[in-house]
């Protein structure tokens, strides 16, 4: 499976992106969504031990991955990522065999080796920082790779920090708008909230007090937007908007995606489909269709194509060595003889 980066999608300059931008970054939503199914077969098959991902959020991560300046060091962008971001992934030009990969714990896994949750990203060449499993402790984390870039080369690159609405209550999301916004000392960070309305099983209206996470924003000055996230035009425009402002004013931006959960929390809360949410993936396939950009036949036909390599990837996988015992004092810090290892 290809993982070459896509061409980078022209700037949005009206309500509609151009055609072939439109089938692109279809491509990849479908290649996503595709992706979360065949990693939640894998676990229900026992080919992993816990599922956790975005089918839902595709119309907006991958848009995200699409506008990023991906690279490594201060000068290009660095992404705070949550476990739902394999759209993101995916759109930068991640091959999407290396989650199948994650998921099965095999040691060619690039992530973690074979040693973490499926959806726990870390490609350093593209600043994609190791994916915490306790949430939203990115945004305390981000911090840091803003203040480097503040204080750095002048470059445009930015910190972009992504977690989800349920996590806002921990107060590394206000610490983030605390640091980022002290007047004369703003970072140039971008803080995403995708809002599928639920903190695993809570409801939106039973842990927040006002109608968006936006508007704890406004509080600390920085500009804020609401945006569909079910909509990858809209979604695209948005970001490409929230970006474009933290580039040049190099200050902070906060950006709520209403989104979709389509499998629930994780393969804690069974991983079956939630038959009462948009799906994002069916909405835009309607809207292909009525430009007459693609028919049904071409559209089955590309997710028949994906299943088929999906499929012939994750039965590689399967086949591939698990990590050794003696691995496990591979990029690590500490030394093993002084955490009781061999003398």
């Amino acid at each position: 499976m290809s993982s070459s980066s896509p061409t980078p999608i022209r700037p949005a300059t009206a309500g509609r992106l151009p055609a072939a931008q439109c089938l692109q970054l279809y491509d990849v939503m479908l290649r996503s969504r595709l992706l979360e199914e065949r990693l939640i077969t894998m676990y229900k098959q026992g080919d992993g031990y816990f599922w956790i991902g975005g089918p839902g959020e595709e119309a907006f991560n991958v848009p995200l991955g699409f506008l990023v300046d991906k690279g490594s060091g201060i000068d290009h962008d660095y992404l705070h990522l949550h476990y739902r971001s394999s759209g993101t992934l995916l759109a930068m030009g991640a091959d999407p065999v290396d989650s199948l990969r994650q998921m099965k714990n095999v040691a060619s896994d690039p992530y973690s080796k074979g040693r973490n949750f499926a959806g726990h990203f870390s490609v350093r060449k593209w600043n994609v920082v190791p994916v915490s499993s306790p949430i939203e402790v990115q945004f305390s984390i981000a911090i840091g790779t803003a203040r480097a870039q503040r204080a750095g080369t002048g470059a445009k690159g930015i910190t972009i920090v992504q977690g989800g609405d349920a996590g806002t209550a921990e107060g590394d999301f206000a610490t983030a708008l605390i640091w980022s916004s002290r007047k004369g000392q703003e970072l140039p960070m971008l803080m995403i909230v995708t809002n599928n309305r639920y903190g695993i099983s809570t409801p939106y209206a039973g842990q927040h007090g006002y109608d968006q996470i936006s508007e704890r924003g406004k509080a600390f000055g920085m500009p804020t937007a609401v945006v569909d996230g079910n909509d990858p035009e809209a979604s695209y425009i948005a970001i490409q908007r929230a970006l474009d402002y933290v580039r040049t004013e190099r200050k902070p931006y906060l950006l709520e995606a209403m989104v979709s959960r389509l499998r629930g929390h994780s393969s804690a809360s069974g991983a079956n489909l939630a038959k009462d949410e948009i799906d994002c993936l069916q909405k835009f396939e309607t809207t292909l269709e009525e430009r007459q950009l693609m028919t049904r036949g071409q559209i089955e036909e590309l997710r028949k194509k994906y299943t088929r390599e999906l499929g012939e990837a994750s039965t590689r996988v399967k086949e591939e060595a698990p990590p050794t015992p003696e691995s496990i004092w591979e990029h690590v810090f500490a030394d093993k003889n002084l955490v009781g290892g061999e003398t």
